[in-house]
């Protein structure tokens, strides 16, 4: 349950993160934090994820200020192995404001690793570097298709093909075995997408989606 209540705010666009992961919707101050929210939601090492999570004490000079409350909070799942990832209390922030306000920061960002670190968490900041790439921008166009699920049976087509293939495929490709017409591929190309998003089927997200990706089933 976050600690602090997420305000107005006229700078920057704030709104609420609906998350399935989560079983409940989060709150974020910028669209920054809500990319975060979308490349969590999709990662499987992740296993939740808390908004404005903590409030931690900051001295300056020797004396009490505000306390600071960082964005995020992620903890992770068991690895194969048994090994388990420490959990990361996290602040979200560009570049430009980070060089800006850099002495601003310095007492709460030292305060927030160093309250990480008594709790066995790592303490980390993210930037516009980490969030917002190639993959990201995949995700997104991906999350429109997560909760439409298409027939069954285009579903079990694309499926069945990738099967018998027995070795990945271009989307180019698929289209053309699958969809006769054009107006087919207004049927069949939503069931990829939906296939890729519940990672049923797999890609290199991590490069532009285009007609050239080669899909494959997933091993799962």
């Amino acid at each position: 349950m976050p600690v602090r209540k997420i305000p107005k705010n006229y700078v920057s666009v704030t709104g609420i993160f609906s998350s399935a992961k989560n079983g409940k919707s989060l709150g974020y101050e910028s669209l920054l934090e809500r990319d975060l929210m979308i490349l969590l939601e999709f990662d499987d090492a992740v296993e939740r994820f808390e908004e404005q999570p903590v409030k931690i004490p900051v001295v300056v000079n020797g004396k009490k200020v505000k306390p600071y409350t960082p964005d995020i909070l992620i903890h992770y799942r068991p690895q194969s192995s048994g090994e388990v990832q420490r959990p990361v209390l996290g602040e979200v922030k560009v570049t430009s404001d980070l060089k800006k306000h850099k002495v601003k920061y310095a007492p709460k960002f030292a305060a927030a690793s160093l309250y990480a670190e008594e709790r066995g968490w790592d303490w980390r900041k993210f930037t516009e570097n980490d969030i917002r790439t190639d993959y990201l921008e995949n995700l997104k166009f991906l999350r429109e298709y997560h909760s439409a699920e298409p027939d069954e049976t285009l579903l079990n087509e694309v499926m069945t093909y990738l099967q018998n293939a027995r070795s990945s495929v271009t989307i180019e490709s698929l289209l053309q075995a699958l969809c006769p017409t054009d107006d087919r591929q207004l049927y069949i190309a939503p069931a990829i997408w939906y296939l890729l998003a519940t990672k049923r089927i797999v890609a290199n997200l991590k490069k532009p989606l285009d007609m050239k990706t080669k899909l494959s089933l997933s091993k799962e």
